[in-house]
């Protein structure tokens, strides 16, 4: 009798300058060679590099923004189950969490795992409720304010002082020095992500990251620590490595204990002159480099498909220091047969599906 392969789908296929984190989970659970294993690609846009990428992602389907509607959301990913038969799927991406979280039980009737936050731990972590969440942890978190009209920047120096960064609720830090710098740096995020409107105090250092999982309990089942080295215009890790830090890794787990998180995290640190740690965010998902925990022996996406099909896992304790990344650009070669596939049918099916 034919088995049916263990079919993963991931989101977040966008590989750029600023990657999502889709491609280095599908590395990661294609690292130890399970040919069984097939992984579904869920892509946006008909251009996301992952997509293309069909040494690693089985099958592509295209999906819509859940901001289209949560119904014709539900009804591709039903498709989608019928076509190739899912059992897991891990989303990637900040802006789907909430939606994801919202269908998580219409998943799991389908048969489907998910390790996702509740959506009241999913606010917890939020950018306008992190100071909070730092009184709550015990964690020393820079001076933030949320803020819904531009007039507020007017005299938010008095709260937060120059130079600070003007966020967006999602994605995106520009850093103010000046007032006008502020205004044009609050109508971007404006156009881009609506309100509110972040404004955090800037800290100079160095910045420490932590991938981690959280068991929904209030443990690690696991943790890499990570420093960058290197940082593109827009601010994000080219290169880094893994360190010993049992302090940052604290911060992981006063996070976990807060919140009692379920799922994949990253937590972003900086580190000052006098040796203190600050809490800039916690982004409540894999972050773009978690192949590097892959590299030093931790593989924290496979520990996630565990957990999201219902299996039982053990911690993991200990990981390589020392392993290093260095993204690289590639041109990666396709075809336009798989380009008017994925433009016309919406979806690039290479495994032949369910059969």
């Amino acid at each position: 009798m034919k088995t049916r392969p263990r079919t993963i789908a991931v989101t977040g296929l966008n590989a750029t300058d600023n990657p999502a984190p889709g491609v280095g989970v599908i590395r990661a659970l294609r690292a130890g060679g399970d040919a069984s294993l097939r992984i579904v690609g869920l892509a946006y846009d008909a251009l996301d590099p992952g997509a293309y990428a069909g040494d690693i992602v089985s099958d592509v389907f295209m999906i819509p923004y859940p901001s289209q509607g949560l119904e014709a959301f539900v009804s591709r990913l039903e498709y989608v189950h019928r076509r190739v038969g899912l059992d897991v799927i891990i989303p990637t991406l900040d802006a789907e969490l909430p939606s994801f979280i919202d269908i998580a039980p219409r998943l799991h009737a389908m048969g489907i795992g998910t390790c996702l936050p509740t959506r009241e731990q999913l606010d917890l972590r939020s950018k306008a409720s992190l100071a909070a969440l730092g009184a709550r942890a015990g964690i020393r978190v820079p001076r933030t304010a949320a803020l819904s009209d531009a007039d507020e920047l007017l005299r938010i120096h008095e709260r937060v002082p120059y130079p600070f960064h003007v966020k967006g609720v999602f994605y995106g830090a520009t850093l103010a020095t000046t007032f006008d710098e502020a205004v044009s740096a609050y109508y971007k995020v404006i156009a881009q992500w609506g309100l509110p409107v972040l404004v955090q105090e800037h800290v100079t250092g160095e910045e420490l990251d932590v991938v981690a999982v959280g068991d929904g309990e209030g443990g690690l089942v696991g943790a890499v620590p990570m420093k960058k080295m290197l940082l593109t215009d827009k601010g994000k890790g080219w290169a880094g490595i893994t360190v010993r830090d049992p302090e940052l890794v604290g911060i992981a787990q006063a996070f976990a204990e807060a919140t009692r998180w379920r799922g994949p995290f990253e937590v972003e640190v900086m580190r000052d002159a006098h040796g203190r740690y600050h809490l800039i965010e916690v982004n409540p998902r894999f972050p773009a480099w978690v192949y590097l925990s892959v590299a030093a022996g931790m593989n924290l996406p496979r520990a996630v498909v565990d957990l999201a099909a219902g299996a039982p896992i053990e911690p993991l304790r200990g990981y390589e220091v020392g392993a290093m990344f260095v993204r690289i650009s590639i041109d990666q070669v396709a075809r336009i047969s798989d380009f008017q596939s994925m433009v016309t049918t919406g979806e690039l099916v290479r495994s032949g599906g369910l059969s």
